[in-house]
């Protein structure tokens, strides 16, 4: 099958071998007028029937035909799922993101939600075959690109700490090399490219952030105005010009405009964006990956469940899988009798990942990961929780 590249259709992108600075208005929230052709072209032949009868009635012994000739061409992406190339969630989860799911991420502020998140887009990216969409209402596209960049200097998951840069870091590095072009000293470096790649700091970040940003595409979403029909039509576009290859990532839930509708209460408005992302993932064949922000009586309780997640029950009853992040130090039982006040330091940069719903697999399971926050990154090489958590929770090896 031939893929089409996203540069096709959005001709201002860069090839994989450069890496230019993005503005706000790199991507437009508001996709143009679609041409006159059907919303949702098939990615490829085998999958024009089942797309455009999305909706209507076909009989078990069609399905099975279907599916049949998607297997003989060689198609098996209903059954390949997309690693996040966080161990050992991945495990838990069945072996990563699959099409037509929909995963939420839910935690208090601050635990790392956007960082995990960006970091797992940036995995996805990184198969030369997959894409990652990522919506943020919370950062602009040059922020994004400044996280990763100091993600990239730590080289996950080989956790380079030796050659780690933090944001202040590159920021000084950029604004000294521009200081030296001012003062007409030599060696100053006009460009924003040029810094990086000459700089030794962040030429190795550089080179690995080329390796996968012709297929991260960011945007800046507007709580105003970036609704989910918007989110609708730019996804589908990036279907069409991608082959379908698309993982949606949305930074965060309650954020996406839902107007023209009315909702009576936020408990309505959860409902009507939960419901339209568990569509997009369905009717486009994508996976989407969701940030929830925690509501208030969450965030005063010593540990995070679904239950606390900001909105509606929608939240449990649309989503494939929901995911709970909580500081391990915080949630950690402490008569346990391995916690130790002289030593519990050593817990305040561990996030304890619990996946508390799990359509296809196992729930209420626990597993630790290392933050790096000024890295902007975390060690995916995680272990099961050993120690005693409250809520009278054991986790065994």
């Amino acid at each position: 099958m031939t893929t089409r590249r996203f540069t096709d259709d959005f001709p201002d992108s860069e090839s994989e071998s450069t890496v230019r600075p993005l503005s706000e208005n790199s991507v437009s929230e508001r996709p143009p007028e679609p041409k006159p052709q059907r919303p949702n072209p098939p990615r490829n032949p085998s999958q024009g029937a089942s797309r455009g009868n999305t909706h209507m009635p076909r009989t078990l012994a069609q399905v099975m035909s279907e599916a049949n000739e998607r297997v003989v061409r060689g198609d098996l992406v209903d059954y390949v799922p997309m690693p996040t190339g966080f161990d050992p969630l991945d495990g838990f989860i069945g072996g990563g993101l699959r099409k037509t799911e929909l995963v939420l991420l839910g935690g208090a502020q601050g635990i790392g939600k956007t960082i995990a998140t960006l970091q797992i887009a940036r995995n996805i990216a990184m198969r030369p075959d997959q894409y990652a969409f990522y919506l943020s209402y919370e950062h602009t596209e040059t922020h994004l690109m400044h996280r990763l960049l100091c993600m990239e200097s730590i080289n996950p998951p080989e956790i380079d700490l030796g050659h780690g840069i933090r944001l202040r870091d590159l920021y000084q590095i950029i604004v000294a090399q521009r200081a030296k072009e001012f003062m007409g000293r030599d060696g100053g470096a006009g460009s924003l490219q040029e810094i990086l790649h000459d700089n030794p700091k962040t030429a190795p970040a550089l080179a690995r952030m080329a390796r996968y940003a012709d297929r991260m595409i960011l945007v800046k979403a507007s709580p105003a105005v970036t609704t989910l029909r918007a989110i609708k039509e730019m996804t589908a576009r990036l279907c069409e010009a991608t082959g379908g290859n698309v993982t949606v990532f949305v930074d965060y839930l309650q954020k996406i405009a839902v107007h023209p509708e009315r909702p009576r209460d936020e408990n309505d408005k959860v409902t009507m964006i939960v419901e339209g992302l568990k569509d997009v993932a369905l009717s486009l064949d994508v996976p989407v990956w969701s940030i929830v922000a925690a509501d208030r009586d969450g965030l005063k309780s010593k540990r995070i469940h679904l239950f606390h997640l900001r909105g509606s029950s929608a939240l449990d009853y649309e989503s494939d899988i929901a995911i709970i992040m909580n500081n391990k130090y915080q949630i950690m039982s402490k008569d346990h009798v391995a916690f130790n006040p002289y030593t519990a330091k050593q817990f305040r940069d561990w996030v304890v990942f619990t996946v508390e719903k799990n359509r296809a697999g196992r729930s209420m399971q626990d597993m630790e990961f290392q933050l790096f926050g000024q890295h902007f990154g975390f060690d995916p090489k995680g272990q099961k929780v050993q120690q005693q958590l409250i809520d009278d929770k054991v986790i065994e090896s």
